[in-house]
């Protein structure tokens, strides 16, 4: 027994053995938990000023409209620019603009209107950070510990899930609002600390072949030429649309269906982000990862997300978000593995950029959807959309993948795809 807890651990946890890896781990630990902070702060400053789910969705709309326009584009600035110094940039402003709302919110100045100016600011940020974020973690760990590295990565992200929501809950009962933002700005420099710790000399980076004028939309080509990457983006673009947008159907559901409040709303959350601890460190303890994996967490998903829209109680329902969470990581590590397995070294920033764009950019569309079903047909309805659209991303992907699913051991096939797809681009260009 021993034994087999010490081999799952290893296996578990491998890619922290990499400096780098574990220095920005450990970073984005601190980020994350002041990003949930900052989400729930939002959602409830939004409600309070407004009173209206359709508001709601409307602010995280303005917060992905960048996504869901720049994204092709970000890929060009990913792929042409150094990483870590992308970073620095960007977690700057990210926290300079929490800071600023914190201000306002504490000095009550803040209006409604602000609130759309600011949540276009951090998404123009966003479009270049999210894509940038997730390619690093393949230049620190290389492409052996990638799998284990992307269901860590997410498996922290949801822990900070569980965690930050409670955080903030405490803030805005004891403190006010204010306070889950300037927590957010605080967080945000201990990434830059961070990122002055990583040594340039053990990155994983790999030489490039393409000619930097043909790299504007050649990721939107290049994705689109191949099926998987293809087939995986629209299923998670029709996923992403309507069963993501927990930050506007959550705190419906608390408040309308529960009368819970902002307490509810968290409990919520942390019960999502604890299924989804779970189920990352199931994702991060296989050495595989296969196109079967992905579709049924995608169904499954659905299934649970439609379950716990059902539930009768609120005990019900956090006990229906583990399961949601759970089978959300599973979902998200399996498809991000994927494709970027699937994609040539010089063209993984661009395929990045339309993965956030799938999955994040769509907000534009679906928050104001989800916050309308909400407002007028019933919160329980903007949890039925979302878990009937992962069904039918699921289906969608169970008909275009399953007839050429083969498991995947992860080193293998990053050498022999990444190679081979560079010596075309060779042939391209000659």
């Amino acid at each position: 027994m021993m034994e087999f807890a010490a081999s799952f651990g290893r296996r578990t946890f491998s890619s922290l053995s990499v400096r780098n890896y574990r220095l920005y781990f450990m970073g984005q630990g601190i980020s994350h938990c002041g990003n949930w902070m900052q989400t729930v702060g939002l959602g409830w400053l939004v409600l309070q000023l407004t009173g209206s789910g359709t508001a709601l969705g409307t602010v995280l709309a303005f917060r992905f409209l960048p996504m869901f326009l720049l994204g092709a584009f970000a890929g060009s600035v990913v792929d042409r620019f150094d990483k870590r110094r992308i970073l620095y940039v960007t977690q700057s402003g990210f926290a300079l603009l929490a800071l600023t709302l914190s201000v306002f919110v504490f000095t009550d100045v803040i209006q409604a209107w602000m609130l759309f100016i600011f949540a276009l600011l951090f998404g123009l940020f966003d479009v270049i950070d999210s894509p940038t974020r997730q390619t690093f973690v393949h230049e620190m760990v290389g492409p052996d510990n990638l799998h284990n590295a992307i269901a860590l990565n997410s498996t922290e992200a949801n822990l900070a899930r569980a965690i930050g929501p409670l955080f903030a809950a405490a803030l805005i009962a004891g403190v006010g609002i204010a306070f889950c933002f300037f927590a957010n700005a605080l967080s945000f420099l201990g990434v830059i600390v961070i990122l002055t710790l990583v040594r340039s000399g053990e990155l994983h980076r790999e030489s490039r072949t393409e000619e930097r004028s043909a790299h504007v939309l050649a990721g939107l080509r290049y994705a689109a030429s191949v099926p998987t990457i293809r087939n995986i983006l629209l299923a998670m673009a029709v996923i992403g649309t309507l069963s993501y947008e927990f930050q506007v159907s959550l705190p419906l559901f608390a408040d309308l269906t529960f009368a819970s409040g902002a307490s509810g709303y968290a409990a919520l959350l942390s019960a999502m982000g604890a299924g989804s601890v779970l189920g990352g460190l199931f994702a991060a303890s296989r050495k595989r990862v296969a196109l079967s994996q992905f579709v049924a967490s995608a169904v499954l998903f659905g299934a649970s997300i439609f379950l716990t829209a059902l539930s009768p109680s609120l005990p019900l329902a956090l006990l229906g978000m583990v399961f949601v969470g759970f089978f959300s990581i599973s979902l998200t590590s399996a498809g991000n593995t994927l494709i970027q397995l699937e994609s040539a070294a010089h063209m993984r920033g661009g395929v990045m950029s339309l993965w956030s764009m799938a999955l994040f950019g769509s907000t534009l569309i679906g928050a104001p959807i989800i916050g309308f079903l909400g407002e007028y047909a019933g919160a329980r309805w903007s949890l039925i959309a979302g878990g009937i659209a992962a069904l039918l991303g699921g289906l969608y992907a169970a008909l275009k993948l399953l007839e050429k699913d083969q498991w995947r051991f992860v080193p293998a096939i990053v050498r022999m795809r990444s190679f081979a797809a560079d010596v075309e681009e060779e042939k391209k260009l000659h």
